[in-house]
Order: structure tokens, then C-alpha cells, then sequence
């Protein structure tokens, strides 16, 4: 059976670490390491680069002269030593020609390398690089257009070689990501790293939240773990070189990020920063942050590497014809963005939107209809106007009844043209495909909404499942010391019974000869008849009366108690017998009794003179048997205890090990709900930006096919009955 999970160990802070580093020599032993010389802050102490899981030193080795940074942890971490192992491995095997630059750092796993207290710890011995941080880089250089586009290169470079090799880094930022003398990136803190022979493993950290797509979880661990901050911190480098002015305009000093952060992310729409960059009237930058905004709501595994738009982004940035307004939506058919083509299936029996160039924005040839009606308008005016010059006495509106047929003619002609037809059937179509939509923002709050509380769940199921298994650990251990007490009392209880049984044994043997030596006195007295041979003053009348209370033998009665007689002005006697009843018999008075007692006394003491003074070996066996059988009876006991005491340790091992896989299995189908829950946002958030762009493209095409019917209009159609357009 396998042994239970060991509890979670507790390692030192870094001030902890800074004081044991105040004496290395004491507390390492490794021999590069032993002596070697910390870098001191200004108050003498070791100076360390804190973060969330480690301390870093910078230390000098008194033998090699090396600098070396010494990582040390803070925090536990699971299978640390297989991790960085399996990653040094895998390290190892790269060919540094075959990369972009020199990016990897060596690094050596030292267990049980540092004593903080009574305690040793491990650390991770590094080569030191003399870099600066990405950000710190860009303070200086980002006004310098050209090495900030070569240093994006770069990046992209480096996120080729670690695909290439099927590794990721796991937390791709700024603190992460060195710039050395010569321009070239380094990359440091390997703890969340994937590579292969990991696979079989979770994740050990989420990485910095302004760096990561909202959707990752903490069971995303693989090859396209770093394609969402690659594809950050490359738009964010180029948006630099492009336009280095959003330096200064969207980065903050000393802040955690360079020009987006986790808001900016989770709400594109009301992000300053992102929503500036979309309106960027540099193609490359727009296009960049445009592609951003469509990765943020997409599943890890489904974001293309960053190299897939590589030279899609060069040729944006090198076309300088102006883009046409359809092309800034950044889709294809139904409204997925480019890049998303092949990777997701466009949703069935989704409604598309009609070309706008379907509907008619002119009237085209005249009909047989239109040429009678252009015939007919003039004949019936002019017959309007004969009669008016004329004056004719008819009414007014007998006069104006040609004019009023001519304007129904043309309305019936006008409203019979097929161009109409074509137009209000566009519009309708337009019209029912967008009754067909949600409403896009309604929809996406609701979206929105759900995915936070989904969030807030899977965070508080997170936090709850290593407190549960640590409830399951602190109630295995509180049994553990209960048996382990309980045992402990009895065996003391035991133990006291044991070391008593000496004492025990002598009373019992001195018990035994005193009634051996009580029975033979009684034996002796009750052979003294006192009709045989009668003490002083005692004659036979006397002993009758005494034989007929009882008093036969000097074993019958035990003494006496003097008497004041009523009817005598005398002393008489009472005899007490051996039941302890006093008895008054006639004719022993005090003098006789104590004679009487005086008798036995002296009997008595005969006795004792010559009672046994030990037990004979059959006397004295019996009772050692009995003490060693009780003894015997005690040791069995202790023996059980131990073996009572493993069976409670092996069923709360047991039970800590079946708590355990219960624990271990709900959170792995909790996990997978999760992970498919996920998946269905994610294919709601496609779909819902299928909706969004279609919805945007339908509106475009009903408000151009509404400003194509005024060209149908009652006054054109008149003008092109004569004029022909």
C-alpha cells in the first residue's frame, strides 16, 4: 500500500535567506558556493530579487571567480526537482547554433544545498547574465525606432525556437525577457516551464495576469501555453517602433506591463488603451491590436503562433494605400477574423448578409409602360392647358382632371418598375436576417456576466481543493497523535501494573503465611478443651454452664468486660465469644474471668511461639504461578497495544488515501466540467463575434440599401422618363 501524501513543507522567507547568506560558508556546501562573496545592499545584507515563489541572490564564487544568481524558494512547489530536471534535460539538448540567439541560460538543481536553521533547503544555482529588463530597455531605447522593430524581431525569433523545440516558458513578460549589451534577449525563471516529458503534469503558476489571455486556467499546460503573451509583447514592441510616442502615452513608470494590461483584456470595449491603439492610423499597429482583441476570448489551443502573422504584419506595414472602410473589420466570411480560418468552423445555418451591391440605386431601361406613360403625362397637360387658355366653362377640377390621370399614370408606372421591387426585397431581407441577430452588446454583457460568475466559482473551487486536502492531512495526523497518546497512557498504565507486581507478590506471600499461621494458632487454641484441662477455679460445674454458652475450647472466646451486679453490691464478668456477643454465666465473676483470659493469653502466646514461620514450596507455587500468569496477562497486553495502535495508523492511512482519491477524482471531473464549460464560452465568444461582425456588416448593408432607394424615388423616375437616367 502506498504511503499517504506528505503535507505541503514550509520553506524560509527571503529574509530568512538573507541572513543565512550573511555566513556563507556556513551554510552551503557545495564547494563553489561555500564562501562565496553576496551582493550587499546599502544596510550590509545579502540583496534579493523577490518574487512570488523565490528569492534571488547574486553571489560570487571565491574559487572560480564566477558570478552565479542563487535562486531560493519561498513557496512549495510540486515535483520541483522532476520539473527542473525533465527541463534541464531538454535544455540541454538544444544546439545553440541552431538558435536565434543566445537565449537559454544554464542552471544546476541543488537539493538540500542551503541550511536556514536546523533545516536544509534547495536552491537553483544560475549563470549570471549582465542584462537589463525589457521594460527597463525600452526607457531608454524606445525613442530609437529601429532597434526597438530589430528587438520585436527578436522576440519573434525567440518564440519560433521554443515552438519549434515544443517548449514553452510558461510566463512570457517583461521581467522575464533580458536585453543584453549587444540587443540580444535572454530568457530567465524556468518554474512554470513545459516541456515534454512534462506533460503527464498541471501547471504550477497562472504567470503575470497583464501578460495572459483571460481564458487560461490553471489546467492549461502545454506547447501554446505562451502564445497569447508572445503575440502581447510583439504587437506592443512594434506599436513602439511604429509610433514611439505610446511609450510615454499608454506606459506607466515602473508599471507591470508595457502598454496593456489584464482590463484592458478582459474589457476590450472600455479600454483606453487598447480601443487607442485600434484607432491607430498606422495600419500595423491597428491591425496588431486588432488581432489582441480577437485572441483575448479564444481558447489557448486554439491561438495560431505568433509566426503565422509574421509577414502579414510586414505587408500591412508596408502598404500605404488607404484601407476601405469593409476592410477594417477584420474578418472573413460571417465574420470570423482571418486568422481564425481553419482553426474554427464557421456555426451552420448562420444567417449571411446580402451583398450590398444586389439592390438597384437607379432606374435602368424604360419599358413599354414608361414610353406610354412618357407619351401620355405631356398629351394630358397639354389638354390641361388647351382648355385653360380656351375658357372653357367647365369646373375647376373637369379642367384639372387630365393632370390628376397623368400623376396616377405615373405613379402606377413608377410603382410598377421592377428596380423598386429588387430594392424593398434587399431591404427586407436585410431587415428579417438582422431580427434573426441578438442584439450584440446585450449579448455579450449576458456573456460577460456569466463567464465572471463561472470565474468566481472555478477560483473559490480552486482555493477550496488543496484546504480540503489539508483538512484530510490535519485530521490524519490529529488520529495519528491520539493513537499514539491513547497507546502511550495505556502502556504507562501497564507499564506501573508491571513494576508492581514484586510488591504484589511479596504481599501475597505474607498474606498467605499469616492466615497459615492465623489457622494453626485457632487449630492449636480450639485442641484446649476447658472440661480437659480447666485453668484455676474451674470446676467441672462451671465448664458445663460454659460448654452450654458456647465456650467449649480457648478458641471460643477472646476476653472479657467487667460488670456492676444490680442485686450485688460486686464486679461480675461478661465472657465476649468469638462472634464478638458477650455472654453472662453464672458463677464467673471477674476473678474467674480473668483467670479465664489469663488461660488463654497464655495458650495463645504458646501458639504464636511455635506457629510456621514460612510456606512450604507447594504453598508458596500457586501463588507465584498467579503472579506470573498476571505478569505474563500484562506484557500480552503492551504487545496488543502496539499492534492496536498500527491498525488505527493503517486505517487512517486508509482513510487519508481514499480521501485523497475521492478528493483527486471530483477535482478532475470538476476540472474537465470546467475545461468543457470553458470551451463553451469560448465557442459562445466565436460565435458571438460571428454575431457582432455580421450584425455590423448587415446594418452597413440595410443603411446602403436604404440610401440606394432614394436614387428610386417618384422625382428620379420622372426625370428618367425624359431624361433617361
Amino acid at each position: 500500500m502506498g504511503s499517504p501524501t506528505a503535507p505541503q513543507r514550509q520553506f524560509p522567507s527571503g529574509a530568512a535567506y538573507a541572513e543565512a547568506l550573511q555566513h556563507t560558508q556556513l551554510c552551503f556546501q557545495h564547494p563553489e558556493l561555500r564562501g562565496a562573496r553576496p551582493e550587499l545592499t546599502k544596510l550590509g545584507l545579502p540583496r534579493a530579487i523577490s518574487g512570488a515563489f523565490a528569492s534571488v541572490f547574486s553571489l560570487t564564487s571565491p574559487t572560480s571567480g564566477h558570478r552565479y544568481a542563487v535562486k531560493c524558494f519561498t513557496r512549495y512547489v510540486p515535483d520541483q526537482e522532476r520539473r527542473y530536471q525533465a527541463i534541464s534535460a531538454r535544455l540541454a539538448r538544444l544546439d545553440g547554433a541552431e538558435l536565434s540567439q543566445p537565449w537559454k541560460l544554464g542552471f544546476e538543481y541543488l537539493p538540500d544545498a542551503i541550511t536556514v536553521g536546523q533545516e536544509r533547503y534547495p536552491v537553483l544555482k544560475m549563470e549570471w547574465i549582465e542584462a537589463v529588463t525589457l521594460s527597463s530597455w525600452l526607457d531608454a531605447n524606445h525613442a530609437d525606432r529601429y532597434a526597438v522593430d530589430r528587438l520585436a524581431d527578436r522576440f519573434a525569433a525567440l518564440t519560433c525556437d521554443l515552438s519549434r523545440n515544443e517548449i514553452a516558458h510558461g510566463d512570457l513578460q517583461h521581467g522575464n525577457l533580458l536585453v543584453a549589451h549587444d540587443d540580444t534577449l535572454r530568457l530567465v525563471d524556468y518554474d512554470g516551464m513545459y516541456v515534454p516529458a512534462l506533460s503527464g503534469l498541471g501547471g504550477t503558476e497562472r504567470g503575470h495576469r497583464n501578460y495572459q489571455s483571460p481564458l487560461r486556467g490553471n489546467d492549461d499546460f502545454g506547447v501554446t501555453l505562451d502564445r497569447f503573451s508572445a503575440w502581447v509583447i510583439f504587437m506592443s514592441l512594434k506599436s513602439i517602433a511604429t509610433d514611439p510616442a505610446l511609450w510615454n502615452r499608454l506606459h506607466e513608470p515602473s508599471g507591470e506591463f508595457l502598454l496593456l494590461t489584464e482590463d484592458d483584456f478582459k474589457s476590450p470595449g472600455g479600454s483606453t488603451g487598447l480601443q487607442t491603439l485600434l484607432a491607430h492610423p498606422d495600419r500595423a499597429v491597428s491591425s496588431l491590436a486588432e488581432q489582441v482583441r480577437s485572441l483575448a476570448f479564444q481558447p489557448l489551443d486554439l491561438l495560431p503562433p505568433l509566426s503565422d502573422a509574421i509577414p502579414k504584419q510586414r505587408t500591412a506595414a508596408t502598404t500605404s494605400t488607404p484601407a476601405s472602410p469593409a476592410a477594417t473589420v477584420p474578418g472573413g466570411a460571417g465574420g470570423l477574423p482571418g486568422w481564425m480560418n481553419g482553426y474554427v468552423t464557421p456555426q451552420a445555418g448562420l444567417p449571411q448578409a446580402a451583398p450590398p451591391g444586389a439592390a438597384p440605386n437607379c432606374f435602368r431601361t424604360r419599358t413599354v409602360l414608361d414610353v406610354v406613360t412618357a407619351v401620355l403625362v405631356p398629351l394630358l397637360l397639354a389638354v390641361t392647358g388647351l382648355l385653360l387658355v380656351a375658357g372653357s366653362p367647365m369646373p375647376l377640377t373637369g379642367i384639372g382632371a387630365p393632370v390628376v390621370v397623368a400623376a396616377a399614370i405615373t405613379m402606377i408606372a413608377w410603382s410598377r418598375r421592377v428596380e423598386r421591387a429588387q430594392s424593398q426585397a434587399v431591404l427586407a431581407g436585410l431587415t428579417t436576417q438582422l431580427t434573426q441577430l441578438d442584439d450584440p452588446v446585450k449579448a455579450a454583457e449576458k456573456l460577460r456576466k456569466q463567464k465572471a460568475k463561472f470565474d468566481a466559482q472555478e477560483a473559490k473551487r480552486t482555493d477550496a481543493h488543496p484546504k480540503e486536502l489539508e483538512k484530510l492531512r490535519a485530521r490524519y495526523h490529529a488520529e495519528l497523535k491520539e493513537a499514539e497518546q491513547r497507546k502511550v497512557r495505556k502502556q504507562r498504565d501497564i507499564a506501573k501494573k508491571i513494576d508492581g507486581l514484586s510488591e504484589e507478590l511479596r504481599n501475597a506471600l505474607a498474606k498467605a503465611l499469616a492466615a497459615k499461621q492465623t489457622a494453626y494458632v485457632r487449630d492449636q487454641l480450639d485442641r484446649r478443651l476447658i472440661a480437659q484441662s480447666p485453668p484455676h477455679g474451674i470446676g467441672k460445674t462451671l465448664a458445663a454452664r460454659l460448654a452450654d454458652a458456647g465456650i467449649r475450647t480457648a478458641a471460643d472466646f477472646t476476653g472479657y468486660r467487667a460488670v456492676q451486679n444490680s442485686s450485688y453490691a460486686s464486679v461480675g464478668a461478661e465472657l465476649r465469644l468469638r462472634s464478638g456477643r458477650f455472654v453472662n454465666i453464672p458463677g464467673i465473676g471477674e476473678a474467674k474471668a480473668i483467670a479465664l483470659d489469663i488461660w488463654r493469653k497464655d495458650l495463645y502466646n504458646s501458639a504464636v511461639a511455635r506457629q510456621p514461620s514460612a510456606l512450604t514450596l507447594p504453598e508458596r507455587l500457586p501463588i507465584e504461578h498467579d503472579n506470573a500468569r498476571y505478569r505474563a496477562q500484562l506484557t500480552g497486553q503492551r504487545q496488543t497495544l502496539e499492534s492496536a495502535a498500527e491498525a488505527l495508523r493503517e486505517s487512517a492511512r486508509k482513510q487519508l488515501e481514499e480521501g485523497q482519491k475521492r478528493l483527486a477524482r471530483e477535482n478532475t471531473l470538476a476540472g474537465e466540467d470546467a475545461a468543457r464549460q470553458r470551451r463553451e464560452f469560448s465557442r459562445r465568444t466565436v460565435t458571438l463575434q460571428q454575431n457582432s461582425a455580421l450584425h455590423g456588416a448587415l446594418s452597413a448593408s440595410a443603411d446602403a440599401a436604404r440610401l440606394r432607394r432614394r436614387g428610386l424615388s417618384y422625382a428620379r423616375y420622372v426625370r428618367f422618363l425624359y431624361a433617361g437616367r
